[in-house]
């Protein structure tokens, strides 16, 4: 799932006034297809003005404020925006759970997307480099993986399988423990699903158990090593809607609904808003696509007019 590059200097640097614009009408060519949101959904996103990365564009590489190191955008190791970038023209995403996003070691920091989601929601997204992750034996029945698997659940069915969790008696925290036992506490909301009127509020209150949720961030190929880990197994696995991806790095002989990390975060995200909190969608996750989308338009831009598309 995974992988971005940010080091194609020739594609970023582009700043032939003609070629732009030669670049925007072949662009748009492309995204008008009668399907245009299913086959093109970047192009319907509701973000934050663009307009400090097309400056930053045009001015080429700049220092990390960290590190000095020369990047475009952002520091990939750092995880913060370079001087040419003011952080507080980089909108803030506030997430309705935490996200752990587990690395492998040989994923390149460069082409990973994980990156976009510690950027723009960085209260809410820690990223660990494996094999240094936590245990989440203790926290179970609050914490779900993303992964596709024979046990893998949907988005709509987390509510469900977390109560499983609750009803074995795994304890809430270590405080928890020491009042009541959760297995009581799954009694009395049992009791109380049983009044038909109280079914969409209950649950809703049993979904919003998820507290965390972890994505590995890794090629396809490499996922086994992690995912067998075993301080993740006995995690409740859920499985994504399908959908087509729009990376432009995409790995070869994977079929297109093999998502980025990136991708993977939002359409989980909007997806649990609609079918766990029961909220209509608003574009409130939107901006978590707001590097993506900037660098798949550069992209497909630079390909067309490229006349490889």
């Amino acid at each position: 799932q995974l992988t971005m590059s940010v080091n194609s200097s020739t594609l970023l640097n582009e700043e032939n006034v003609e070629g732009a614009k030669r670049n925007t009408e072949c662009l748009e060519s492309l995204l008008q297809t009668p399907s245009s949101f299913q086959d093109n959904p970047l192009q319907q996103l509701q973000l934050a003005s663009q307009e400090v990365l097309e400056k930053a564009k045009k001015s080429g590489r700049s220092k990390c404020p960290r590190c000095n190191s020369s990047r475009m955008f952002y520091c990939y190791t750092c995880f913060v925006p370079v001087e040419t970038v003011p952080t507080k023209e980089i909108p803030t995403v506030k997430l309705p759970l935490k996200i752990d996003i587990i690395k492998h070691p040989n994923e390149t920091d460069g082409k990973s997307t994980a990156v976009h989601a510690k950027l723009l929601a960085p209260d809410d997204v820690t990223i660990y480099k494996y094999p240094c992750i936590p245990e989440y034996e203790e926290k179970r029945h609050e914490i779900a993986l993303i992964f596709p698997g024979p046990n893998s659940v949907s988005v709509k069915d987390i509510a469900f399988h977390l109560q499983k969790y609750i009803k074995k008696g795994v304890c809430a925290s270590d405080d928890d423990c020491s009042r009541e036992p959760l297995l009581k506490q799954a009694k009395i909301e049992s009791e109380e699903e049983k009044n038909p009127n109280e079914g969409i509020s209950s649950s809703r209150s049993e979904g919003t158990r998820l507290k965390k949720i972890i994505f590995i961030d890794s090629t396809w190929n490499q996922t086994n090593k992690i995912i067998t880990d075993e301080r993740l197994q006995g995690l409740l696995q859920i499985e994504l809607k399908t959908r087509k991806t729009c990376f432009w790095r995409h790995q070869k002989g994977k079929p297109d609904t093999y998502l980025s990390t990136i991708e993977a975060i939002y359409y989980f995200l909007v997806d649990y808003h609609q079918e766990i909190l029961k909220e209509s969608y608003k574009g409130q996750y939107d901006n978590l696509l707001f590097f993506f989308s900037f660098m798949y338009t550069l992209i497909k831009d630079a390909k067309c007019c490229a006349g490889k598309e």
